[in-house]
C-alpha cells in the first residue's frame, strides 16, 4: 500500500493557491490537500463524463443558452444521484488509504465540498464541453 500512496501524491498537481493554515477547519484542510488535487488531476474525465452525460441525454444540454447550460450542469450533478455517485468514485478513487479512512470520518461535508468543486470546475471550463469536443 505505500507505494500506491506514494505513487497517487506524486500524480497531484501542485495547487498554489490551495494553502493550508493551523487555523483551518480539517474539512478545509482536507478540501485544499485532497480534494482539490484529485479533482484538478481528474479535470479530463471529468469533462468527458459531463459530454457523455449530456449527450446521453439526447443533447439538450449544447441547445441551451449559457446561463441555461450552467443551471443544467448544477442540476445534473445535484438531483441525478447516479452521476453524481459515478463523480464521487472518480474522486474518491484518487484518495490515499490514509485520506479515504479520514473522508469516512464526515463524508457528508466533504461530499458537499466535493461537488461545489467538480461543479465549479465545470463552469468555469464551459466552453470545452461541446458535443464533438475531446478532451
Amino acid at each position: 500500500m505505500e507505494s500506491r500512496t506514494k505513487d497517487l501524491l506524486q500524480l497531484r498537481p501542485t495547487i498554489a493557491n490551495a494553502l493550508v493554515y493551523d487555523s483551518m477547519s480539517q474539512e478545509e484542510r482536507f478540501q485544499n490537500e485532497t480534494l482539490r488535487p484529485v479533482i484538478k488531476l481528474q479535470n479530463d474525465l471529468l469533462l468527458e463524463v459531463f459530454r457523455n452525460y449530456a449527450n446521453k441525454h439526447k443533447g439538450v444540454f449544447y441547445t441551451l443558452s449559457l446561463e441555461k447550460q450552467l443551471r443544467y450542469i448544477d442540476n445534473a450533478i445535484q438531483k441525478d444521484i447516479k452521476f453524481r455517485n459515478s463523480l464521487k468514485g472518480m474522486v474518491i478513487g484518487q484518495f490515499t488509504q490514509e485520506e479515504y479512512l479520514h473522508y469516512i470520518e464526515n463524508s457528508s461535508a466533504l461530499n458537499k465540498r466535493m461537488m461545489k468543486i467538480v461543479i465549479e470546475r465545470l463552469k468555469d471550463q464551459i466552453q470545452l464541453i461541446d458535443r464533438d469536443c475531446v478532451a
